[in-house]
């Protein structure tokens, strides 16, 4: 890629985050919709547990049901 290429790939990616930075209004979630009832907030323990250890969890278990499968159908001796 030579540089007038690179430039132009910058300034078009930086140009689309400048934008969706300024299109997004992070101030208007302070605002209450009608209807709105949001529960209680998470503790520390619960959203490290929600959005840590059960990735972790369901990423070993389908490591080992893949693991499994694998060994299940080993190939033969030839020989």
């Amino acid at each position: 890629m030579d540089k007038k290429n690179a430039l132009r790939a910058g300034a078009l990616a930086s140009g689309t985050t400048l934008m969706m930075l300024l299109m997004s209004s992070p101030a208007l979630a302070l605002t209450r919709d009608d209807g709105d009832d949001p529960g209680t907030g998470l503790s520390v323990i619960e959203t490290l547990g929600l959005y840590v250890v059960t990735p972790i969890v369901l990423f070993l278990v389908i490591a080992g049901l893949v693991s499994l499968g694998d060994k299940s159908r080993k190939q033969p001796k030839q020989g």
